[in-house]
């Protein structure tokens, strides 16, 4: 082997390794930030106006947010944002939790901070992980690498949903020809927020051994709102990476308002289950994620992202219309694998196209402008599924019908924009 080749060769290694550390400390954080978001949608599921209302202002502060953090992720090297963010996010969940257990109790306006910290937390952390990804592996592996994050990611849900559903409501089994049973108790919130604020700490030690070069110089100095102009030039001379990045963000938009907004109500008022069946619920949802983590790219055509997203968003849309037409707790398990799984390939699907797409330097900046319309729309569907009618005994499934309607009209426009890009490019 010459020279050049031993070179290639480490670096190669370099980078498997630094992706291999990347995943896992992406799963490690998941995993407890899975467990945090079940528990407390379901804490307030007796009182989801309160819940829903705090949803929505978290949101919209998490708008003017989003903006910043995307030239954060620009601005420092991906190590250091992940490290930063899982730092900070740690120490403050583990003051809460402390407070927890100093009090014995904890005031209802500290567990919605736990959630607006990790809302905060998502708008720099995804960004990052997507960016970092980008930059530490080869463009002919964008979509294994993909496949990857969300096979880790979607397992460390399935695994947190199991484990939200024991926390929730606890358990007792009757052990086989004796007398004795195995029980585990319901844990506090805070013990959750506790467990969460430790994987926050593993993930920054892992990334911390991460050792690679950053494709371009960070530039720190540049105003703020220059960086924020270079975003919106790029999607303003490409509008159709513009058109495809928002229309293909409807169904993770719609699966951020359901798991938190709807699916509390809807088990609770509609199905009048438990706990359990919401974290078993969303448990289901991360085998279907896992699934499409790992089959995606072989069921549909690489180079037909944007025909694959289209099929995807319509399934997403008629899944939601069995949910509004259903009232059995195994539809809702149905819909929730099948949306998992719809959701998942989406995103592999889109990370992809849009790395294909964006330069790395600018991804953090353009994908706070998608992320800031995500936001703005989840903020509307969020404040309308709030108001008093949607509380009212089962009228929560009208909220389905209403999501399964925006999909249709979403791949629509994914459908023109697909043909306008096609025409574009003959």
């Amino acid at each position: 082997m010459n020279l050049s080749g031993y070179r290639n060769y480490i670096c190669r290694v370099n980078k498997n390794t630094a992706l291999r550390i990347l995943f896992t400390a992406n799963g490690i954080s998941s995993f407890a930030q899975g467990i945090s978001m079940l528990a407390i949608p379901w804490y307030f599921a007796t009182n989801t106006s309160y819940f829903n209302t705090a949803y929505g202002l978290i949101t919209i502060a998490v708008l003017f947010f989003g903006l910043y953090a995307g030239t954060l992720v620009d601005k420092y090297s991906r190590k250091t944002n992940f490290m930063g963010n899982s730092l900070v996010c740690g120490v403050l969940l583990l003051i809460i939790a402390l407070i927890g257990f100093w009090q014995g109790y904890l005031q209802d306006f500290l567990i919605v901070a736990v959630f607006a910290i990790t809302m905060l937390n998502y708008n720099i952390h995804y960004p990052t992980l997507y960016a970092f990804g980008q930059e530490i592996s080869d463009a002919k592996n964008y979509s294994k690498v993909n496949a990857n994050i969300e096979v880790v990611g979607q397992s460390m849900s399935i695994l947190s949903g199991g484990i939200a559903a024991i926390m929730l409501e606890g358990f007792t089994i009757q052990l086989p020809f004796s007398t004795f049973s195995l029980s585990f108790q319901r844990w506090n919130i805070w013990e959750i927020f506790l467990l969460n604020a430790i994987t926050y700490f593993l993930a920054a030690i892992f990334i911390s051994f991460i050792k690679y070069t950053p494709q371009k110089l960070h530039v720190k100095h540049e105003p703020i709102l220059i960086r924020l102009k270079q975003g919106f030039s790029y999607l303003k001379n490409n509008t159709n990476v513009l058109w495809f990045g928002l229309l293909s963000y409807s169904v993770f938009a719609m699966v951020l308002v359901e798991i938190h907004a709807v699916l509390p109500a809807y088990i609770n008022n509609h199905l009048h289950a438990k706990g359990n069946t919401f974290a078993i619920a969303d448990g289901v949802y991360a085998v279907g994620a896992l699934a499409a983590g790992l089959w995606i790219n072989k069921i549909f055509d690489s180079n037909k992202t944007e025909r694959a997203v289209i099929i995807l968003t319509v399934l997403s849309g008629f899944i939601f219309l069995w949910a509004f037409l259903g009232s059995k707790v195994w539809i809702i398990y149905t819909v929730c694998v099948l949306f998992g799984f719809s959701n998942a390939g989406i995103r592999v699907l889109r990370l992809t196209y849009l790395f294909h797409h964006i330069p790395n330097e600018l991804m953090g900046r353009v994908n706070s402008v998608f992320n800031m319309c995500n936001i703005i729309l989840r903020s509307l569907f969020i404040f309308l599924f709030s108001s008093s009618f949607f509380a009212v005994s089962n009228q929560i499934i009208w909220a389905y019908l209403i999501m399964a309607l925006f999909l249709f009209i979403s791949a629509t426009g994914l459908f023109i924009n697909q043909k306008k890009s096609t025409k574009r490019y003959e």
